[in-house]
């Protein structure tokens, strides 16, 4: 008679991966509510209209301190108020907040899509649109930092994902 012995995975692969088909929709259904700021940033950056309105979901102090150029300013407690008077129900709209440890954006977009819009999330909010060497409006004006190498390439304009 044999032993057996089990084996307990380790801790990536104690709970095992999805279906490749779950995986599918669910990496699917992750794209279609969520934007990374490169992609957002591309697409501002390019001749014509890029489809989206981006909205800055901050406070005042939050926005005067650095924004997206082109961005709405519509703090997230005005959305109910005031989004039907500053957008379009017709144009998708991609929210940021501050930054990954920040869920404004996602509350931001939970009341937007709640009054009808579609709507992303930037992922890495405003923080990383910064970090990734992106320019920026402050109250004083134009801003731009240097990109952080671990956030974004130093030598090309694409990180090649």
């Amino acid at each position: 008679m044999t032993a057996t012995t089990t084996v307990t995975p380790n801790a990536v692969l104690r709970v095992p991966p999805a279906s490749p088909a779950a995986a599918a929709a669910y990496f699917g259904a992750s794209l279609a509510f969520h934007a990374d700021v490169s992609d957002v940033a591309s697409a501002l950056a390019a001749d014509g209209d890029p489809g989206f309105v981006v909205i800055d979901t901050r406070s005042t102090a939050s926005w005067d301190q650095g924004h997206v150029p082109g961005a709405v300013h519509l703090p997230t407690a005005l959305i109910a108020e005031q989004a039907g008077q500053l957008l379009d129900r017709t144009v998708p709209v991609v929210t940021y907040c501050w930054g990954p440890g920040c869920n404004g954006a996602t509350r931001a977009a939970l009341a937007l899509a709640e009054l009808g819009f579609q709507v992303k999330e930037m992922l890495g909010g405003f923080e990383y649109w910064a970090r990734e060497g992106f320019a920026y409006e402050t109250w004083e004006g134009s801003a731009r930092r240097d990109a952080d190498p671990l956030t974004a390439p130093v030598d090309s304009d694409d990180c090649g994902c």
